[in-house]
């Protein structure tokens, strides 16, 4: 939904030179602004030259653009160059940065290069689209050349593109990397990060420059619980990885540290994955709420390692990295096991995966389940029970209910052959949406 504002200014001939500023209100949950303006830069005159005449066109007012957000930053200027700009968290025209678009009170910065002896009406257009929830894919766990992966963050971005993702996160080992130093390539969102990497285990920080203070090496209990509890306190995304990753599981004690996401699903579907969803089970059923996440520890493209397999198929109200690490804190996602694996919608009346309904109001869940191949087998498991509830009889998608016999909470698995004869192992695993008494 779009939402049109328009506000007319006149410049006395008196404030050439000078520099001004024009107020206007950025309204909640912006997602794009385009802002265009219009005024007499141009004048023509026609005079008669022998049999016909002639029109000259002199430059009789020029008007300078800018914008600056609320807290002082210069977003960007363009003098007279363009008569429109867009400007999201995520992209924006030449001479702007992405920024995010926070609600109050934004400037135009106007400089009066040139105005005409009778002043000069100026017409500002400010077209604002609101954010809407919808489904975002993407990878939470990559390497560059900045510690043992092949591409740059510029190569890594584009070929997230060519798979088919919407964000990735750069996750190099003990290596921070800083959000200006990201490349801006439409169409994909790069979420800085860091993989805090320690003989007794791994654990993805995301969404700051630097979320604990240098040095990554710790030798007691009490100096990693200062770095995950700094991570915390500065608002960085904590995922603890592959716990059972052979050579690379997590040894240290979960529960005296802080965190908010699990990567139950890392790189191939494996027995180790398989133990951390059971762990995740596990903590379901004893009414803890962990969201899930996958990544492809991405390196290098190999047989059994691609960009975005897994895939995590996030809700979020925009592409922003904060609306991004906000839904996935919410446990608005779901895991697939490639960008083009199957797909999921799960409610529970307005509730979506991860949200959070009394038992007693609503009981039943519905799903749309997509990109499913013939003997896919869509499973509903809950803290007693796993329920195989419909099976593909050919290729394509199924609308499904199940109802909560009691309070608790209702995950769904897909699960496929991926070749003949092989088991069947999820392509698909959900977070839960929860029933409370």
């Amino acid at each position: 939904m779009q939402e049109k504002t328009v506000l007319e200014l006149f410049i006395e001939h008196d404030r050439e030179g000078t520099y001004f500023t024009l107020p206007f209100t950025m309204p909640a949950d912006t997602e794009t602004l385009t802002l265009s303006y219009q005024y007499e830069r141009y004048r023509e005159s026609e005079s008669q030259i022998g049999n016909g005449s002639f029109v000259s066109r002199q430059e009789v007012n020029i008007i300078d653009l800018g914008l600056i957000a609320p807290d002082g930053t210069q977003v960007g200027t363009s003098g007279s160059d363009k008569n429109e700009i867009c400007l999201s968290a995520t992209s924006a025209t030449p001479g702007y940065k992405p920024y995010p678009l926070v609600p109050g009170t934004w400037l135009i910065l106007i400089g009066a290069y040139k105005v005409a002896p009778e002043g000069v009406a100026v017409t500002y257009e400010l077209s604002v689209s609101k954010k809407s929830i919808r489904v975002f894919k993407g990878d939470l766990h990559v390497h560059t050349i900045a510690s043992d992966g092949v591409l740059t963050t510029e190569e890594l971005g584009w070929h997230a593109l060519r798979h088919g993702l919407d964000f990735v996160a750069v996750t190099d080992h003990n290596q921070f990397v800083s959000t200006d130093a990201l490349p801006h390539i439409p169409g994909i969102t790069l979420i800085p990060g860091v993989e805090w990497t320690h003989y007794l285990g791994h654990a993805n920080f995301l969404g700051l420059d630097k979320p604990y203070d240098p040095p990554f090496a710790t030798n007691t209990p009490e100096e990693t619980f200062a770095r995950f509890d700094s991570a915390r306190s500065r608002g960085a995304l904590i995922i603890i990885n592959h716990p059972f990753d052979e050579g690379s599981g997590f040894q240290f004690d979960m529960n005296a540290l802080p965190y908010d996401c699990l990567e139950v699903w890392n790189g191939p579907m494996r027995e180790s994955n398989l133990r951390s969803v059971g762990l995740w089970q596990s903590m379901l059923s004893t009414g803890k709420k962990v969201p899930i996440i996958g990544g492809s520890d991405y390196h290098r493209d190999s047989l059994f390692q691609i960009l975005g397999g897994p895939t995590t198929c996030v809700y979020a109200l925009s592409p922003s990295s904060s609306d991004i690490l906000s839904a996935l804190k919410a446990g608005h996602a779901y895991i697939t096991f490639a960008p083009n694996g199957p797909t999921l919608e799960l409610t529970a009346g307005n509730a979506i995966l991860g949200d959070t309904v009394v038992w007693s109001q609503i009981k039943v869940l519905q799903m749309v389940a997509g990109g499913l191949l013939r003997g896919d087998v869509i499973r509903v498991i809950t803290g007693d029970s796993s329920e195989n509830i419909l099976e593909a009889p050919s290729n394509g998608y199924v609308r499904a209910a199940y109802t909560m016999k009691k309070p608790g909470f209702a995950r769904v698995e897909i699960l496929r052959s991926f070749l003949p004869g092989l088991p069947m192992l999820p392509a698909l695993i959900s977070n839960p949406i929860y029933f409370e008494e």
